[in-house]
C-alpha cells in the first residue's frame, strides 16, 4: 500500500515538475499583429446658443404730434454696408469655428515602453529592465489652450517585452504576465491635470495623467507623472512614469534558485515621440 502511495506521489511530482519546466521553457506566442493606435475621440466644446436681439423703435401715432418729432421717431433708412468689413468678420468667425485640436500619434520606432524592477541575483543587486517599442496611442492638443488636451488609450504589446536574459523573458511572458492569454497592457486616461495656457515650441510642460491601468485581467487606477515638449506644430516628445506594486495587479514572481530577493515595486516608464496625423474632413 505504501509503495502504491509513493508511486502515485512520484508520478504527481514528475508531472508537476514537467509542467513547471514546460512553462519556463516553452516558446511564448509571438505578437499577433503590428500594434495600431486606438483613435482618440475628440470632444467638441459646448457652444453657447446665440441670442438674437431685436431693437424696435416705438412710433407714437398721434395726429397732434409735431411733424418734426414724427420724422425723428420714424425708422431711418438702412446705413450702407461696408462689404470689406463684413467679409473680414465672416472670415474670422469661420476661422475660429473651424479651428480644431491637432491629433498626434505615437511613433513606435522612435518610442519605448519599459518596466524596471530590482532583484538580488546570485547575491548581487541587479536592476532588471524590460523594453519594447511596441507602444501606441493618440492624443489631441489645442496649443492655444493646453487645458483642452484629450488622450486616447495607451497600449503596449506585452509579448514583445524583452530583458537581457532569455530564461527571464520566458518566465515573464509564460508565468507572470501570461502573454499568450493577455497580449496587451492598456492605460486608459480619464483626466489630465496641470496643463493650462498656450503652448510654445521648445518649452517643456510637467503634468499628471490619471487613468486606469490594466495588466492581465486586473485594472487599477494610477497616476503617471509626465513631461512633454512641443518640437514644432507637428511634432512633440515626452515621457511618463509611475511606480506600482505588482501584487496589486495579482502578479506573482516565481521562485528561482539564483534569485534570492525581488523588490515589491515596479516602475513603468514610457519615452515617446509623436507626430501630427492628417484628419479627415
Amino acid at each position: 500500500m505504501i509503495k502504491k502511495v509513493l508511486a502515485v506521489i512520484t508520478v504527481v511530482v514528475v508531472i508537476a515538475l514537467g509542467l513547471l519546466a514546460y512553462s519556463f521553457f516553452k516558446a511564448p506566442e509571438e505578437a499577433s499583429a503590428p500594434l495600431e493606435a486606438v483613435p482618440v475621440v475628440v470632444e467638441e466644446e459646448a457652444s453657447q446658443p446665440e441670442v438674437e436681439t431685436v431693437e424696435e423703435t416705438e412710433i407714437v401715432e398721434n395726429p397732434q404730434t409735431d411733424p418734426a418729432i414724427a420724422e425723428a421717431q420714424a425708422p431711418s433708412a438702412e446705413e450702407p454696408v461696408n462689404e470689406e468689413t463684413a467679409n473680414e468678420e465672416t472670415t474670422n468667425e469661420e476661422t475660429v469655428a473651424s479651428k480644431a485640436p491637432t491629433i498626434f500619434e505615437i511613433v513606435s520606432t522612435e518610442s519605448e515602453a519599459r518596466f524596471i524592477i530590482d532583484e538580488v541575483l546570485r547575491n548581487e543587486a541587479v536592476t532588471v529592465v524590460g523594453v519594447t517599442d511596441q507602444v501606441a496611442g493618440q492624443f489631441a492638443i489645442d496649443q492655444a489652450d493646453l487645458s483642452r488636451v484629450q488622450m486616447g488609450p495607451i497600449v503596449v504589446n506585452a509579448r514583445t517585452l524583452a530583458t537581457d536574459n532569455d530564461f527571464r523573458n520566458r518566465a515573464i511572458k509564460n508565468q507572470i504576465l501570461e502573454t499568450d492569454a493577455y497580449e496587451f497592457i492598456t492605460f486608459t486616461p480619464t483626466e489630465v491635470m496641470g496643463l493650462s495656457g498656450s503652448g510654445a515650441s521648445g518649452e517643456s510642460y510637467n503634468f499628471q495623467i490619471v487613468g486606469d491601468l490594466t495588466i492581465r485581467d486586473v485594472t487599477r487606477p494610477v497616476t503617471f507623472e509626465a513631461t512633454a515638449t512641443p518640437l514644432s506644430d507637428v511634432e512633440l516628445e515626452g515621457s511618463a512614469s509611475v511606480t506600482i506594486l505588482y501584487d496589486d495587479f495579482g502578479l506573482t514572481i516565481p521562485a528561482a534558485q539564483a534569485v534570492s530577493a525581488v523588490d515589491d515595486e515596479v516602475k513603468l516608464e514610457i519615452d515617446f515621440v509623436a507626430t501630427a496625423v492628417e484628419q479627415s474632413s
